[in-house]
């Protein structure tokens, strides 16, 4: 998310990250529903299936060959750094000089840390996906970017944190996928266009991930249905299809099937939609900041609470940039997960929400909740971010303990709950930030909270040691 800019940069921050943000209205100010932290409307969270894309999705893995995730991991063609190596920090000592470090960081790719065009968002991982936090032999993460300069919608980076590269002990291959909508065009053959969303959150159960959609509700995509446009790997010369047509990776300015050539804005993967979740509320926001206190929420951001083995959950809260006129926080609510098919429980078409409350505080960037623990992230402009945690008291989701600083420009959230590792191994909260580095803003500079993007990691405990 890119919220307002700031007058200062440390102007006023560190009172209001430290200070519990419990406006009372002020005479005259609108009337506010509930107060922050109350129960909210869970129903308000509904979701009923949108369009049957199967058939669409049959149709394009009958004419375009498709690809694993191990696959995309094995032939990733770009390299993160970890370790010494990974020298980008937008942490720093932070604007209160108490910044929590991180116990894992990745940096990406020059060109990838450095794009204008690409703005990380979402993140998610194998941990949310499966119990024994494994894919095959494998442990990725996966994460989403926005094309903020409009038109090729969003892709992802799947990365291995664990593998290094041969020769290279710091170094992690990975590699982008484009998100793609399929469709018939005017001829009826298939074909499919840009995903053009913000996707501030993404979340990964069982083969499928979820893609927040803000205003409408979720977009699933399927781990099996990776398609692969250069399967030869000679990005020079054009594939035959399936189909008996062709693909081309080499023109950026194309997508879809056009005069019977398929392409993907020179990627080389496209992952197509199979389904999507629609708000069953009106929806009463807009593409604005502010919120409302009612009706559909914003899909901000989504994660998965794996910690109970009987009931898992999609996570799912908004973004809210609250003023006088709009004082609403925002609301974060749960709905239920289906272990044996990966989708969302449903009785009767209405995925039933199990509970919502009214966000404690305002620009809330992400969340997670594990073991009735809820965490959240906090960002405002290029100042360092803030993450805080609540649980559930009296009916109420009440602060747990104070604000910790953190980086500048923290995003999505995902929970690597380590049940894989008999007897329970070490967990960990994982985000990622979205401001490059740039040279020539002197907010992005300062040594306290610098601008930089990262894949990181707080160690739980860490994080629960903080007062």
């Amino acid at each position: 998310m890119s919220p307002r800019k700031s007058p200062g940069r440390h102007a006023g921050w560190v009172a209001t990250a430290v200070a519990a943000v419990l406006l009372v209205p002020a005479i005259g100010a609108p009337a506010r529903a509930a107060a922050p932290g109350d129960p909210a409307a869970a129903s308000s969270f509904n979701l009923k299936s949108g369009p049957d894309l199967g058939g669409q999705v049959a149709d394009l893995k009958a004419a375009l060959p498709t690809q694993g995730v191990q696959d995309l991991l094995d032939q990733g063609n770009r390299v993160a750094k970890t370790g010494t190596s990974c020298t980008t920090d937008p942490f720093g000592s932070g604007d209160d000089g108490n910044v929590l470090a991180p116990a894992r960081k990745i940096c990406w790719d020059p060109g990838d840390s450095a794009t204008e065009e690409w703005i990380p968002q979402g993140i998610t991982g194998v941990s949310d996906a499966q119990t024994d936090e494994l894919w095959g032999s494998r442990k990725p993460l996966v994460t989403a970017w926005y094309d903020k300069a409009g038109g090729k919608g969003v892709r992802l980076s799947f990365l291995d944190p664990q593998t290094a590269i041969p020769g290279d002990p710091d170094g992690r291959r990975y590699r982008h996928v484009l998100l793609v909508e399929p469709y018939y065009n005017g001829f009826g053959h298939v074909s499919y266009k840009a995903v053009d969303i913000h996707a501030g959150g993404i979340a990964w159960y069982k083969y499928h991930l979820y893609v927040a959609d803000t205003l409408n509700g979720l977009r699933v995509f399927d781990m099996r249905s990776v398609l692969d446009l250069n399967p030869d790997q000679n990005a020079s010369v054009d594939d035959t299809t399936l189909d008996g047509l062709k693909s081309n990776v080499r023109d950026e300015t194309r997508i879809g099937r056009q005069n019977n050539v398929y392409y993907g804005h020179a990627y080389r993967y496209v992952m197509p939609q199979v389904a999507s979740y629609e708000f069953v509320s009106p929806q009463g926001n807009s593409s604005a900041a502010t919120c409302v206190a009612s009706g559909a929420p914003k899909a901000s951001y989504i994660s998965v609470d794996r910690s109970d083995s009987a009931a898992p959950a999609l996570v799912m809260g908004e973004y809210c940039d609250s003023d006088d006129a709009h004082p609403e926080k925002g609301r974060v609510g749960a709905l239920p997960i289906d272990d044996a098919t990966g989708l969302l429980k449903s009785a009767a078409g209405v995925v039933a929400a199990t509970g919502a409350f009214h966000l404690p505080r305002d620009l809330t960037q992400g969340a997670a909740r594990y073991g009735g623990v809820y965490y959240f992230n906090r960002s405002w402009t290029t100042h360092s971010g803030s993450l805080r945690r609540a649980t559930v008291s009296g009916g109420r989701l009440v602060d747990l303990g104070a604000n910790i600083t953190n980086a500048v420009g923290p995003e999505d959230l995902s929970f690597e709950h380590g049940q894989g590792v008999p007897g329970g191994g070490t967990q960990y909260l994982w985000s990622l930030t979205e401001h490059r580095t740039d040279t020539t803003d002197a907010t992005c500079t300062d040594p306290g909270s610098p601008c930089g993007r990262v894949v990181y990691a707080h160690r739980v405990t860490d994080i629960l040691a903080r007062p």
